[in-house]
Parts: C-alpha cells; structure tokens; sequence
C-alpha cells in the first residue's frame, strides 16, 4: 500500500515531518514515529508496532508517498500494515492538516512495496 500526501511542496512537508520527530520541545513533538539510523525509514514508536513494519518516503511532483517496507525476515501482517498506514494518516492530519490536500492510501501493495 502506497500512503501518498497531496501538496505542491512534498520536500517541505517530509521536512517538517522529521523536524517534528526530531524537536527537543514538547510542543508539537512527534512522539510516536522514529526515524532509522541512516534517516531513511520510518517505524512506530509504540512497544507493540516498533519495528512491524517501515516506511520509505519519496518526493514526486505533487506527492510525498510513503511505501511499506518489511522488517528484515518477517513479513507485514495484515493488522500492522492497517495500523501503521491509519497512524501516519493520523499523525499528519494531526501535525500539518494545512500542508497538504488530501491523503491517498491504496487497498493492495503497490509495485514499490515490501510486505513478504
């Protein structure tokens, strides 16, 4: 499943999302997603999600789309890959509702998915 942000400035939006994770104030904090070492994936925070699943975001004219990645020897369930596209919907209608138009997710992987 694909998870794409509408918005003519997709690089600002990915910006702010990780200026959000990485703030030291409590104001406006992303608490709930973390960001990998290399900075390049995302993941739930939370005990139970951590790791279940990645995010890989990329910039396209028009969009900020996230697609899922696996974690490394294990596939995505079904209920993890529900939960972690319905939490980052979540967090960005939450944190920058004015940053882009609509969100988008389809109901079946997309050929830049990982789930198996």
């Amino acid at each position: 499943m694909a998870l794409k942000f509408l918005t003519s400035k997709p690089q600002d939006l990915l910006n702010k999302f990780n200026q959000a994770i990485e703030q030291k104030e409590v104001k406006g904090k992303i608490t709930t997603w973390i960001r990998s070492n290399d900075k390049k994936y995302y993941t739930h925070k939370a005990e139970e999600w951590n790791s279940e699943a990645w995010f890989k975001p990329s910039i396209h004219d028009g969009a900020l789309i996230f697609n899922i990645i696996k974690p490394q020897n294990k596939n995505i369930t079904s209920i993890a890959y529900a939960y972690y596209h319905g939490h980052l919907t979540e967090t960005f209608l939450n944190h920058f509702d004015n940053d882009f138009s609509e969100s988008i997710s389809s109901a079946m992987p997309t050929s830049n998915d990982n789930v198996s």
